[in-house]
């Protein structure tokens, strides 16, 4: 097996099992944590998920110091290109909304950059051909 597979088996596995704790936190924080009272413990229990979300952080990361400098420089280069296309796009519904158009949740900014970044990847794959 070539490094580069070990480097992307491990990510891959690193990054099911972050995004899996998340889920499982995900699911118990809205079960247990919406009904509960107002107050530190409440919040405590709602921001749950964000130690899964913080693993896929620590995934990305290793991810990054585990592959070459070609690699990392063109993965580093398609996050900060989806980085300024979510800004754009985000920036702009702002604009929207003050012109009337409905509000909407700070959720929606990080389907917005994973697509963005997915997006980014896929135009560069289709140039090198």
């Amino acid at each position: 097996m070539t490094h580069e597979k070990k480097v992307y088996k491990a990510y891959r596995r690193e990054m099911l099992l972050s995004l899996g704790i998340y889920v499982v936190l995900l699911v118990a924080a809205i079960r247990f944590g919406r009904p509960m009272a107002d107050g530190v413990l409440r919040t405590a229990v709602l921001l749950l998920p964000m130690a899964g979300f913080g693993l896929a952080i620590w995934a990305i990361a290793r991810h990054l110091r585990r592959t070459d400098e070609y690699l990392r420089q063109n993965l580093l280069e398609s996050f900060a290109i989806a980085a300024a296309m979510t800004a754009a796009i985000t920036f702009s519904y702002g604009f929207l909304e003050t012109a009337g158009f409905p509000r909407i949740s700070m959720f929606s900014v990080w389907p917005i950059m994973a697509a963005s970044w997915g997006l980014v990847c896929f135009v560069r794959v289709l140039l090198k051909r």
